[in-house]
């Protein structure tokens, strides 16, 4: 049996971590502020919705009081949002509204910063705890990415990681950071082996791939760590 807690996990990316990642009698924690669907699902899975705003301070006193005592074998922090004009051609950084330059800040770093400080002792009772971050290639070097806010958020996730890594290297506790390009989060995970026969790749990644490669990261040992993943669509010509 394993502990899991994802956020963001009510829609897109988190919403395939959710339906993807679990094995029955697992039990997974759900961070976010609508309630994922699949919370009365009959999967085998004990799943818990912790209804939590990451935006507002006391987001992470909630959720770690929500997890209580318990171990917890994966950390996974997907929560993101970015500006409302991002990858458009309306996106102009100085007339930004300043509110919404710190709720990206917020929501992309504060709270991540927050949450696994709050959670660390549930991940050190595990046996075999990890600690997996969702960045972004916008946050990668030379991407060119105009996004002031959401960029400098990824660029901090990354920050973040790399000095948490380095906390909990005598813990045996790895610690991710996967930077993904635009994901295809149109196709639901439950309908992508079909629809992806006729896929012309103009969303960006399938999420099934994304849901592979954690899977693939929670089965390793604690004696290996992959640091980072970057792992863009295959005919992004940005990142």
């Amino acid at each position: 049996m394993t502990n899991l807690i994802i956020f963001g996990a009510s829609k897109g990316l988190g919403a395939a971590f959710a339906a993807g990642l679990p094995e029955k009698s697992d039990t997974v924690w759900l961070v976010s502020r609508s309630e994922p669907a699949i919370i009365n699902s009959a999967t085998g899975v004990s799943y818990k919705w912790i209804p939590a705003d990451l935006s507002q301070p006391d987001c992470a006193e909630k959720i770690a009081s929500a997890v209580g005592n318990e171990p917890l074998d994966l950390l996974l922090y997907n929560a993101g949002i970015w500006e409302a004009t991002a990858f458009t051609d309306q996106y102009n950084f100085e007339t930004n509204d300043l509110l919404e330059n710190h709720q990206v800040l917020t929501v992309n770093l504060t709270a991540a910063i927050d949450c696994i400080q709050k959670l660390l002792p549930n991940v050190r009772k595990a046996k075999e705890g990890k600690i997996i971050v969702i960045g972004s290639t916008s946050g990668v070097d030379n991407v060119g990415a105009p996004e002031v806010a959401y960029t400098a958020s990824k660029y901090g996730v990354r920050g973040m990681v790399h000095s948490l890594r380095e906390i909990l290297r005598e813990d045996w506790i790895p610690v991710t950071c996967i930077n993904p390009g635009t994901i295809a989060t149109e196709i639901k995970l439950e309908e992508e082996a079909e629809r992806l026969k006729t896929y012309d790749g103009r969303w960006g990644l399938p999420v099934g791939d994304l849901v592979q490669i954690v899977a693939t990261l929670i089965k390793l040992s604690r004696f290996s760590c992959v640091k980072e993943i970057t792992i863009p669509a295959t005919n992004d010509t940005h990142a």
